[in-house]
């Protein structure tokens, strides 16, 4: 029997309503929320000094866990489809607010501080003489 497509949005989301979407789905989901914990495990470790990046990181990690992790319990639970599309869509929202609108000025603005502090530090030891300790004089 042919629905209409609103009609999807309250049927159940299992192997029996959606038989084409439901696996590729559950899988993508379990996949990503593991390739989501090990990116953030290697970029936490490769940029721990970098502030800003690891928050950015972390923003993605929680974002990724909340999202795929409720995709899971979703499907695991049978809940209706709009549910399911409601997770997807807001999670791919978040993650695009993440990555472009909230964290781009706040690392353009640790990148300037960077560049602020490599360029008055080069000025400070520019002369060669500069990280050799003045020599002291005795007392007699």
């Amino acid at each position: 029997m042919i629905h209409a497509p609103w009609e999807y949005f309250f049927k159940p989301f299992n192997r029996v309503g959606f038989p084409d979407l439901f696996y590729p789905l559950l899988f993508l989901a379990i996949a990503l929320l593991a390739v989501q914990v090990v990116i953030y495990n290697v970029q936490a470790r490769k940029l721990h000094r970098h502030v800003p990046l690891v928050a950015m990181q972390e923003w993605l990690l929680w974002t990724g866990v909340c999202t795929f992790g409720l995709i899971v319990v979703e499907a695991v639970f049978v809940w209706d489809f709009i549910f399911v599309l409601a997770t997807v869509v807001l999670g791919v929202g978040t993650y695009v607010w993440v990555r472009f609108y909230r964290f781009p000025p706040i690392i353009e603005a640790y990148n300037e501080h960077l560049r602020r502090t490599r360029f008055f530090s080069n000025a400070k030891y520019k002369h060669p003489e500069a990280t050799i300790r003045p020599r002291r004089r005795r007392r007699r």
